[in-house]
């Protein structure tokens, strides 16, 4: 029998697919590299760049440094050149490539000299390289050259091949997204001798060269460094060929590796070996740093060197990463066994054995306690060796007063030790001691403990053990309790020490915690923008003690919103990177890629929709401006207020949506009512009209007299209706002011019911007015009106003959009126809505004429002048009833009922 197989799946790679489809709206970048400077890049790539001219292309020059050889000035002829831009600095101008002027050109390609140059203070970008990326961005091919010693990855191997460290490095990300890679090869043999005919440098400047960089030995590592880079560039470029049209091949197995960083081993170079190690095995990775309580405590200088490593690792295309955690490599083997890391990269920490063996070295449990994961100790920079870990300068080791408080407590150890010398044993009151030196680690850490730990020693010898007062020991017994003293003296001053880092520690994130959580609870009660950006900058400028500005979008451009302290102006270059920060959506300003000459640090506010605004900050501080623990907490609040300021523009949306369709739901209902009930009596009128001109002579008298009825009745039905819409107009304009007056409610009563006699006519009216009512503080014309609607209102739902009642009687300091009809009734869920501008109750049987805008009327007129009014069924009758009640005047005493 034979076995079937499972189908291969030829399909494309998606990932390579979606790489594909992002590209594709990217200008295409062409790397000409070389092994040294003179090999011939610049020549090569103007020799292609008039190629392509030749064939129609749009090609202009950027920058191109021709150092005075007139071979290569030769090939500028006849392409456009884009005037350079100048920049004072120190009293000079520098000249540099104008990026504003090529983007708003746009040509098809431009060629960009020397990518590794670095930019003159005041440029958007402090490297070339960035400006080149911001070009293709906007879809420009770019044509440019590359020495292979810039390569950043690459840095360390070229310093120790030709000695000289080259501070001008390029991300090894640049060459791995270029579309094409041509090395311009020389050998060098060839190179020297251009160099000796001065086409590289000047005379002296070359025979210099030639002694010591341009070496033959050295050119032929640089050249086959340029090659092998090269190949690997082209292989990726294979795979990613073959995984695109889905060619069978071998793969990478997939690996994956993982750099611990610290502040003591050469982090840089350990990054650097990192990368050039995930390259050979086409393999992602990681930097991953380990937070400890030391590390907190730690000096500025290994702070920043750690923050370095980190931003160099996401420089070189690694993922940095930073744990909290006080056991390093229990951390590291965690993280690397959850994320399948196959290759761990360490340096040996450098300090001395005997605080290794105190204190674990994280090395030995790497190997230990790796399993199956490949651990690769790399060594470090020997001349940082130190005889402990690091302290901040001002710590407990610098901190005298400690040293002299933990003396303190050894003095009253012994002398309480020596109160109780004539009751215990000597052996025991080694324990006495034992309590001052962990007094002294729970207080001041290590340092000061293990002071207190030798003075404890020495005393215990001194004042304690026979011979007294000398520091010879005669019993050989009592020399093995004073060694174990001082072994348990040490241990336990140790353990003390790290449960007081891990308190302080668990302290710093608690409070930390808590903040953020009190920093959510002022965010969620917010009721507005400013609420919630006032509280944002206080919140950011309280943790990390820098000064905070946030812009929010205003007609287009940024502007300035809430700042703390509240005083902080921009000027036009925070404005400026504040604003490409926004655009882009990426860090600018000072310490980021772009725009570094800005006074602040601008970092947009991100949410799923794209960036919602930019915070900006800045300190008196040198240097880096946040560590990395502090940049953590940074995009934390950023986006807690970023969600609170979209949830505030979210609901502005939606009262604005909903504002929207109730306007339009109240523009189509007015066209509707005006469509019917203006076109309705109208009709009505015209007709009787037209019939009374045109045979006026020949009807008799009672039909004329109906008709002329019709017309009267018609116009009064107009008139009402345009009546109301002009009260509901002056209602929603807040023009309209009561004018209040004493009345009797049975008068105005009685005015309503003359002024509806027709419409009542019929219907039977029942009146039940309890006698002896308050005047009220009413407008007059305005309850007539109500009253008025609330008859029109009965007439229309209630059936031809049903009676319509009118009751009121006195209810504490209100008088209740309610108008009660025979009718169908209110749908229970429409209650409330009747009181909606242009709503009417349907029916199945028939519509009734109306504007829907009497009850509407009848609310605002009540509400205006002080009162309340309801509507709901009646519960004795069929029916609707509408309840109105008024207040009675404070400065009339209400009368008790008859």
């Amino acid at each position: 029998m034979i076995e079937k197989r499972a189908p291969i799946d030829r399909r494309p790679s998606p990932d390579v697919l979606l790489q594909e489809a992002q590209s594709s709206a990217r200008g295409r970048l062409k790397i000409f590299l070389g092994a040294a400077p003179g090999v011939g890049k610049t020549y090569e790539m103007l020799l292609t760049a008039q190629a392509k001219r030749r064939e129609g292309l749009d090609v202009v020059v950027g920058v191109v440094e021709t150092h005075g050889r007139k071979e290569t000035e030769a090939l500028l002829a006849g392409l456009e050149i884009v005037p350079l831009r100048t920049i004072p600095y120190n009293g000079r101008s520098l000249a540099e490539m104008d990026l504003d002027a090529i983007l708003a050109r746009h040509p098809r390609l431009v060629l960009v000299d020397e990518l590794a140059h670095t930019n003159a203070p005041g440029s958007r970008h402090p490297k070339r390289y960035l400006d080149v990326e911001e070009i293709l961005a906007a879809g420009i091919d770019v044509h440019t050259t590359l020495n292979i010693q810039h390569v950043e990855s690459l840095n360390d191997i070229v310093t120790r091949i030709t000695r000289v460290r080259v501070r001008e490095t390029v991300p090894d990300s640049i060459i791995d997204r270029a579309d094409d890679v041509e090395v311009v090869d020389l050998t060098p043999e060839d190179l020297i001798a251009r160099l000796r005919e001065g086409k590289v440098y000047v005379h002296d400047q070359a025979v210099r060269a030639t002694e010591n960089y341009f070496s033959p030995g050295n050119l032929t590592a640089l050249r086959e460094l340029a090659l092998r880079r090269t190949a690997q560039r082209v292989d990726e470029q294979m795979v990613d060929y073959m995984r695109l049209h889905a060619i069978d091949g071998p793969w990478p197995a997939g690996d994956r590796v993982l750099v611990g960083v610290n502040g003591a081993s050469g982090g840089p170079a350990l990054v650097r070996l990192a990368r050039r190690i995930a390259d050979r095995l086409r393999a992602p990775w990681e930097a991953i740093h380990v937070e400890t309580a030391r590390e907190l405590r730690a000096g500025e200088s290994e702070r920043r060197e750690i923050a370095e490593s980190l931003r160099l690792a996401a420089r070189l295309g690694g993922a940095p990463v930073t744990l909290p955690g006080e056991d390093v490599a229990a951390a590291i083997l965690d993280y690397a066994q959850s994320h399948n890391v196959t290759h761990i990269l360490v340096a040996p920490a450098s300090r001395a054995r005997w605080f290794d063996f105190i204190r674990g070295s994280v090395t030995q449990r790497l190997i230990r306690d790796a399993g199956g994961i490949n651990v690769h100790v790399v060594a470090g920079e020997p001349a940082r060796r130190s005889a402990g870990p690091a302290q901040a300068p001002g710590s407990a080791r610098e901190n005298w007063t400690a040293y002299a408080e933990s003396f303190g407590f050894v003095v009253i150890a012994c002398i309480a030790a020596l109160i109780l010398r004539q009751t215990f044993a000597v052996s025991n009151l080694a324990l006495v001691f034992l309590v001052g030196v962990l007094a002294s680690a729970v207080n001041f850490g290590l340092w000061p403990s293990l002071f207190a730990c030798l003075v404890s020693v020495l005393a215990f010898n001194f004042f304690l053990l026979p011979p007294l007062y000398t520091f010879t020991i005669a019993d050989p017994e009592n020399v093995v309790t004073l060694f174990f003293f001082g072994v348990v003296a040490v241990i336990a001053s140790n353990l003390m020490a790290r449960l007081r880092a891990q308190a302080i520690t668990a302290r710093q994130r608690a409070r930390v915690t808590e903040e953020l959580y009190l920093f959510s609870r002022k965010l969620a009660g917010a009721a507005d923008l400013d609420e919630v950006l006032w509280a944002s900058v206080y919140q950011i400028a309280l943790l990390l003690k820098v000064r905070v500005v946030l812009l929010l979008p205003e007609d287009g451009r940024l502007a300035l919103k809430a700042g703390f302290p509240p005083e902080d102006r921009l000027d036009e270059a925070d404005l400026a990177a504040a604003q490409w920060c926004f655009e882009k959506n990426q860090a600018a300003g000072r310490g980021a890629d772009t725009l570094p000459g800005a006074k602040r640090l601008f970092t947009p506010m991100r949410t799923g929709r794209g960036a919602v605004g930019v915070i900006g900050i800045d300190s008196d501080r040198a240097g880096v401006l946040l560590m990395p623990e502090e940049s953590r907490l940074l995009d934390s609040l950023s986006d807690q207020a970023a969600l609170a300021i979209e949830r505030i523009y979210l609901a502005k949306d939606i009262a604005a949506a909903r504002l929207a369709a109730e306007t339009d739901r109240l523009r189509q209902a007015l066209l509707t009512s005006i469509s019917h009930d203006l076109r309705t009596p109208l009709a009505s009128i015209i007709g009787s009209a037209s019939s009374l001109a045109a045979h006026g002579a020949e009807l008799d008298a009672p039909v004329r007299v109906a008709l002329l009825k019709t017309i009267q009745e018609e116009a009064e039905r107009l008139n009402r209706f345009i009546g109301n819409l002009l009260d509901m107009t002056r209602l929603e304009s807040g023009a309209f002011a009561p004018r209040t007056s004493l009345a009797d409610l049975s008068d105005l009563v009685g005015a309503a019911l003359q002024r509806a006699q027709r419409i009542l006519g019929d219907h039977t009216i029942e009146i039940a007015l309890e006698p002896g009512l308050p005047m009220l503080a009413l407008d007059v014309v305005l309850m007539e009106q109500v009253l008025f609607n609330l008859l029109d209102n009965a007439a229309k739902y209630a059936p031809m003959g049903s009676k319509i009642a009118i009751r009121a009687h006195q209810d504490g300091n209100s008088v209740v009126l309610e108008v009660s009809d025979e009718g169908e009734g209110i749908p229970p869920a429409d209650c409330e809505r009747i009181f909606d501008k242009f709503f009417r109750v349907h029916h199945t049987d028939r519509q009734r004429v109306g504007t829907g805008l009497g009850l509407a009327i009848c609310r605002g007129f009540i509400e205006a002048m002080g009162g309340t009014i309801s509507a709901a069924n009646r519960a004795d009758h069929s029916g609707a009833i509408f309840t109105l009640r008024l207040p009675v005047p404070a400065a009339q005493p209400a009368e008790a009922p008859a």
